[in-house]
């Protein structure tokens, strides 16, 4: 049994997406630091738009809430889209409350095609605090996504991914840290 559990959310669909895969990199380095991770597949599992017909009663919400209720932490990555986090992200942060996430630590990332700024960054980081979770203090923007992946799935650039690397650490030393509180 692993010391913590690990929720990762991407704010895009589809497995090969740019976020998807920076998320699953992230879980990776979680991994071998001792989590277990899980990683949200909106395409095996889609969620309704909140707040339309028949979604409070659908089994993949009740699914994801009693996930986001199990787990001990997050990483989420969004694209950014005209300066604002995704939609496909703040639908699934829209389906999250404090009784699911409260007193939990979030690990922010996003993905720009140009240059990197800290938009999504700050939005989600708004959205977290709303829902009483704890976003963590290192946060990794990366710019230029179409380009930024070699072939074996790592950041090219070494600086970014030793960023995401003391990042992976620091979440998952920050959910031991409030996990045993």
């Amino acid at each position: 049994m692993s010391a913590i559990k690990v929720l990762g959310i991407s704010g895009s669909y589809g497995l090969n997406s740019n976020n998807s895969k920076l998320v699953k990199l992230g879980l990776d380095i979680l991994k071998e630091l001792g989590a277990e991770t899980i990683f949200w597949d909106l395409n095996e599992k889609p969620l309704p738009l909140v707040g339309e017909e028949g979604s409070w009663e659908n089994k993949n919400v009740n699914e994801f809430q009693n996930l986001a209720t199990e787990v001990n932490s997050y990483l989420l990555s969004s694209p950014e889209y005209h300066g604002c986090m995704s939609g496909v992200m703040k639908n699934q942060l829209d389906w999250i409350y404090s009784k699911h996430v409260s007193g939990k630590p979030f690990g922010l990332m996003s993905t720009l095609g140009g240059q990197s700024n800290s938009n999504t960054l700050n939005q989600m980081r708004i959205a977290v605090r709303w829902i009483h979770g704890w976003a963590i203090p290192e946060q990794i923007a990366v710019p230029s996504i179409k380009d930024a992946f070699n072939e074996d799935g790592l950041l090219k650039n070494e600086l970014l991914m030793e960023r995401l690397e003391n990042m992976m650490e620091s979440l998952f030393q920050t959910t031991l840290l409030f996990k045993n509180k």
